[in-house]
């Protein structure tokens, strides 16, 4: 036994080169998925919810409904720094506001609302006087509730007409105007306002321009905002260098969310808010299962296809959160909706060819891809994924 000690020995030299090499490798692939975090923003795949502003113009006067999570306005949080309220310094303050009971709630913004107020932007108004406060039910402290505020202001003498926004710290903002055919709706980040909308009448905005703000929407939705559904196609890339493999996995991928995002869209299936943690830890054990997967197994065959297939109907709810804020136009449903798929697509496509570019075309077909760039690669998303499964299952 002695005496293969020294062979032992010499043979575990021999594969520390390899050892260092693949360790260097998992923490340049980790550094390239970090890099993508850190461009993102965010480590979590869905940020704090926009409020929702639906606007009224008449000819003297512009009346707003703002559902929004009151709590971080009084909290005085800033929520471009943030994904979760328990990151925030303000994240105490935000919690003794929840605890309060809708009554109490609502008479501390009625109390606070000239505070409250001065977050509004407006071009072609006067300032916003509040004519009432309801605060939405919501037993689960663990979960935000939403309140119902509504104001109204003055408009400036003349026929102008008046733009909606607020300031960047209060995070995102859709504001829609009119209803059925000729309804908008957009979305602002924080700092952004309103195009015009006009006194006693429709937005006036072409096909052209409608398509092009939903691709953009749905484009901006994956890069930067959706890290989860990036490394999921990120997962799908590294499975094999072969592209029918690719080929087979996003086309299973695509059809799947397409199916979901457009059902859900169209209410046909609906998650309730309170239920949609679980949909967020599913897509985040989605995550996990494609990269882990990607280690063992290099040979596509019909059992991957059908598992990504079902992954894909859990992404789709996950897009279609989005255009439910957004709340689709009758007129312009179909052509939004289209819109928005294309820009999801668009943007998949932008994280496979940054992939092809940054890891793939410097290894070609070597042997050496799947030990320095698949194994790291997949072993760097799974924990991410795993992370994300308990932290949105019971943090």
């Amino acid at each position: 036994m002695l005496s293969n000690r020294p062979k032992d020995h010499l043979n575990m030299l021999k594969l520390f080169p390899k050892f260092r090499l693949m360790v260097w490798s998992f923490f340049t692939v980790s550094s390239f998925l970090l890099g993508i975090l850190g461009f993102s923003g965010s480590s979590q795949a869905h940020e704090l919810r926009p409020a929702i502003a639906d606007v009224l113009v008449t000819q003297t006067e512009v009346q707003i409904k703002l559902l929004v999570t009151v709590e971080t306005l009084l909290a005085d949080i800033d929520l471009t720094q943030i994904t979760d309220t328990d990151e925030a310094p303000e994240a105490k303050k935000y919690d003794q506001l929840r605890s309060l009971s809708v009554d109490e709630l609502a008479k501390l913004v009625a109390s606070e609302w000239t505070i409250l107020e001065k977050g509004m932007l407006v071009d072609g108004a006067g300032r916003f006087r509040l004519q009432s406060v309801k605060v939405l039910e919501e037993k689960d402290v663990d979960l935000p509730r939403d309140t119902m505020i509504e104001m109204v202001a003055n408009l400036k003498l003349g026929d102008g007409p008046v733009a909606i926004g607020w300031v960047a710290k209060n995070g995102g903002l859709v504001v829609r105007h009119g209803t059925g055919a000729n309804a908008y709706a957009a979305f602002l980040e924080g700092g952004e306002i309103s195009i015009p909308l006009p006194r006693m009448g429709k937005v006036e905005e072409s096909a052209p321009a409608v398509f092009w703000r939903f691709v953009v929407e749905g484009f901006d939705h994956i890069i930067p905002k959706g890290l989860d559904h990036i490394l999921f196609v990120f997962g799908l890339f590294l499975f094999s260098q072969v592209w029918r493999a690719l080929l087979w996995q996003i086309t299973a991928f695509t059809l799947a969310h397409t199916v979901t995002l457009g059902l859900a869209t169209l209410s046909v299936i609906a998650i309730p808010p309170g239920q949609m943690w679980l949909v967020e830890a599913l897509i985040a054990i989605s995550i996990a299962y494609v990269a882990i997967e990607n280690i063992f197994q290099s040979k596509l065959g019909w059992w991957r296809i059908v598992v990504v297939f079902c992954f894909g109907l859990l992404h789709g709810l996950g897009f279609a959160s989005v255009l439910g804020d957004l709340g689709l136009a009758q007129g312009q449903f179909i052509l939004s909706l289209i819109a928005f798929n294309l820009g999801v697509e668009l943007g998949q496509l932008a994280i496979i060819a940054c992939a092809l570019i940054i890891l793939t075309l410097p290894f070609g077909r070597a042997d050496s891809y799947h030990r320095l760039v698949v194994i790291p690669g997949s072993l760097a998303i799974a924990l991410v994924g795993v992370w994300w499964a308990i932290e949105r299952t019971f943090l």
